[in-house]
C-alpha cells in the first residue's frame, strides 16, 4: 500500500509525516515530525548519510531507534531531508550535488521552512556520514553562523580506509558499513531496504576530497560543533591523534566536543544505542540553547 503525503509514518507517540520544502532550484522530500500542543523549542534538521534518505532519522526496527519521535517528544521540530540528488530531487539533480551547492540548498530549505513553521530558537543540524559533511560545510558558509550548532556522526577528518573503497561501497563492505552485527536490532537489515537509495555520481567523486577540504570547512565554523564516533567505527580514523588534530582544526568555533558511542556501529542511528546516541545529541543541544540563551541576555559578556 502506498503512503499519502500527509499520512503519518509508525511515529512512536509522535506524529511524523512526509514534506517537500523548496530548496532554491530543487524541492527536496523528507520527513518531519512536530511536537503537539505547544510550539518548537528548537528545530533539528537531519542530514542523512551516502547511500540513506531521510528515513535513517525515524527508523522501523524498534521504537527506540526514531530521532524524529525522540525530538518531538522533547519539544523539539525534527526535519529530516533527503539531501539534494536523493528522494524527490533525485530526477532535477541526477548526478546529486557538490557539498557547497549541497549546503546552500539546506539554508534556502530552512529559510523556505521558516517563512512557514515556528522555529522556535532557530535550527540545529545534525548530520550523519557525508550528511556530517554537509552540515559542517553549511555551518561554514556566512548563513552558519546563525545555526545554534551542529552534532556530526560517522564523520571524521581522516578515513581509515584505502581510496580504493571510497566510492566502492558494496555488500562485500558490510562490515565497513555497519559495523558488528549485534549492534542492531535484528529486522535492520530487512527494513533498511526502505531507507537505502543509490549514491550519487557527484558524491562519490567528492568524497575523496574531503581530507583536504576539513581543515578550510573547519576553521570557518563559528558554532558548537560535537563529533561522535561509535566503537565499531571503520570508515574514519578516531584515534587521540587524529582526534587531536581534528579538534585543533575548529579555531573559530566557541565549543568543540569529540564523543564515543559504546556498542555502536557506523549506522549510530538505526543500532541498539540510537536512542542513547539521540539523547546525548539532543542534550548537547540543550547545552546550545543555554548558551545562545545568555548570550541574547548579555550580548557584552559571551
Amino acid at each position: 500500500m502506498t503512503r499519502t503525503s500527509g499520512e503519518p509514518l509508525s511515529a512512536v507517540g509522535a506524529r511524523v509525516r512526509r514534506i517537500r520544502v523548496s530548496a532554491g532550484d530543487l524541492a527536496l522530500s523528507g520527513l518531519l515530525g512536530e511536537p503537539e500542543g505547544a510550539p518548537p523549542r528548537a528545530v533539528v534538521v537531519a542530514l542523512h548519510g551516502a547511500g540513506m534518505s531521510a528515513e535513517y532519522f525515524h527508523g522501523k526496527a524498534h521504537q527506540d531507534v526514531s530521532l524524529a519521535a525522540l525530538g518531538t517528544l522533547l519539544g523539539f521540530t525534527v526535519l529530516a531531508l533527503d539531501r539534494p540528488g536523493y528522494g524527490a530531487s533525485a530526477a532535477g539533480a541526477p548526478h546529486g550535488r557538490t557539498l557547497d551547492e549541497q549546503a546552500a540548498a539546506v539554508h534556502a530549505a530552512l529559510a523556505w521552512f521558516a517563512d512557514r513553521h515556528p522555529v522556535g530558537a532557530g535550527f540545529f543540524l545534525l548530520g550523519h556520514s557525508y550528511g556530517g559533511k554537509v552540515a559542517l560545510t553549511a555551518a561554514a558558509q556566512p548563513a552558519g553562523a546563525d545555526l545554534l550548532g551542529v552534532d556530526v556522526s560517522g564523520c571524521g577528518q581522516e578515513y581509515a580506509v584505502p581510496d580504493d573503497l571510497l566510492d566502492d561501497r558494496r555488500s562485500e563492505h558490510w562490515t565497513k558499513n555497519w559495523g558488528a552485527l549485534r549492534c542492531y536490532p535484528p529486522s535492520t537489515f530487512t527494513l533498511s531496504k526502505s531507507l537505502v537509495s543509490p549514491v550519487p555520481k557527484q558524491e562519490r567523486a567528492e568524497a575523496r576530497r574531503w581530507p583536504g577540504q576539513f581543515a578550510q570547512v573547519a576553521a570557518a565554523v563559528r558554532t558548537p560543533v560535537r563529533f561522535t564516533f561509535a566503537e565499531h567505527e571503520s570508515w574514519w580514523r578516531h584515534d587521540e591523534t587524529a582526534v587531536g588534530d581534528l579538534r585543533a582544526r575548529f579555531t573559530s568555533s566557541p565549543r568543540v566536543l569529540v564523543e564515543r558511542q559504546p556498542d555502536s556501529g557506523h549506522n549510530i542511528s538505526l543500532g541498539w544505542s540510537a536512542r542513547s546516541y539521540h539523547l546525548r545529541a539532543l542534550g548537547f543541544l540543550e547545552e546550545c540553547l543555554a548558551s545562545d540563551a545568555r548570550r541574547r541576555e548579555h550580548p557584552l559578556h559571551p
